[in-house]
């Protein structure tokens, strides 16, 4: 705090202003003084004031109409300020007091200690307000300098994977010429050689691939609209018709609710977390995967529940974030992102995501997306 907290008081008369200034001397505070209602206007205009302690008879303009004309006004619509009154002390002139946005009214003679623990009051709640409008404006500037470095990062994200994609199409390319071409010269050894260069480089595509999908879903403009949830899961699951084939599964899909948000994100969302349920429960003589929902508040919440091979809830932290994988990729294949891009389309709806599971008795995934 680079100053003391400023009172405003005003009194035609000097010696009133003395007693005031006498009362208030021990207070860590800076009083500015004006003998008249226009001079007490002209205050406003130069300081900011966390109080203002007003006489009520002034010639010109009285305590009342100065009140009136500082509710008026935008600087001053919230100041709060005190009536001290010597004459204008009966019931019918306090309730005016008050009906003009008087926070208190003291009659003259006042015992100083009233005041001063009055005076007190407004001074904490002036240093409160001020001290929780710094940390709001440096909370808004920590979330702008984040929203920059997220932007950055994106972007740096998305020139370095597109920027990989053509050296990488190089490699590729030439492993499978010199395969192509020149097979014959090389004995068991180089050709395998080859072969892990050519499938790295596949892999490593792949890679950016999902780097440049998870990028864009961080910038991608919400289309939002009304969602038919039941349709879209219905819609999703037919797609995996051709990985349901010859496999003893039983899906069974409750009466969704609707929802709105981004058709074709969610639709990802759907895409990921059925593709895993189905991966996962791959080794059940038996797969059994359950898909439901429910309005709770203003949230809708989606779970799909599998009983394949489930996780540790101890790397549960580890879930949703970009290239984590909680199983070796020789038992499930995957890079490890469409958790993470899960993940990211729900936190655009206003929603979360969470898992519950045990090792060897399936997992449960729940994620829930706003309605407002």
């Amino acid at each position: 705090m680079n100053s003391k907290p400023k009172i405003l008081i005003v009194d035609d008369k000097p010696e009133n202003l003395v007693a005031l200034r006498t009362v208030l001397k021990d207070l860590d505070i800076e009083l500015i003084e004006a003998t008249s209602g226009n001079d007490a206007l002209k205050a406003t205009l130069r300081h900011d004031f966390a109080l203002a302690l007003l006489d009520i008879q002034m010639p010109e303009m009285d305590g009342y109409e100065l009140a009136t004309i500082l509710r008026e006004e935008e600087k001053t619509a919230h100041l709060p300020f005190i009536f001290i009154s010597a004459v204008y002390t009966d019931n019918l002139n306090v309730f005016k007091g008050y009906e003009k946005g008087a926070f208190s009214f003291i009659a003259k003679p006042f015992q100083p200690e009233i005041l001063i623990n009055k005076i007190s009051y407004f001074i904490d709640k002036h240093l409160q307000e001020i001290a929780l409008f710094e940390l709001n404006k440096e909370l808004e500037n920590k979330n702008k300098e984040l929203v920059l470095i997220n932007k950055e990062l994106e972007a740096f994200n998305y020139t370095v994977s597109h920027d990989l994609r053509a050296p990488l199409r190089h490699i590729g390319g030439f492993v499978d010429l010199l395969i192509k071409n020149n097979s014959s010269q090389l004995d068991e050894t180089g050709l395998r050689y080859l072969k892990i260069i050519s499938e790295s480089s596949h892999e490593m595509g792949t890679l950016i691939d999902a780097l440049l999908t998870f990028s864009r879903l961080g910038r991608a403009e919400l289309q939002r609209k009304k969602i038919n949830s039941k349709v879209m899961v219905n819609r999703v699951l037919k797609n995996f018709n051709d990985e349901l084939e010859g496999r003893n599964i039983e899906i069974n899909v409750s009466d969704l609710p609707d929802t709105s948000g981004d058709e074709n994100l969610i639709n990802q969302v759907w895409v990921n977390l059925i593709s895993n349920a189905l991966k996962y429960t791959r080794n059940k003589e038996k797969a059994v995967i359950e898909i439901g929902g429910k309005i709770e508040n203003d949230k809708t919440i989606f779970y799909i529940k599998d009983n394949g091979a489930g996780f540790d809830m101890k790397y549960s932290d580890k879930l949703f974030g970009v290239f984590q994988r909680l199983h070796k990729a020789r038992d499930f294949e995957g890079i490890g992102i469409g958790l993470a891009n899960v993940n990211r389309i729900v936190l655009r709806h206003g929603g979360k995501c969470w898992a519950e599971s045990e090792v060897g008795k399936g997992a449960t995934f729940f994620f829930s997306v706003s309605n407002n």
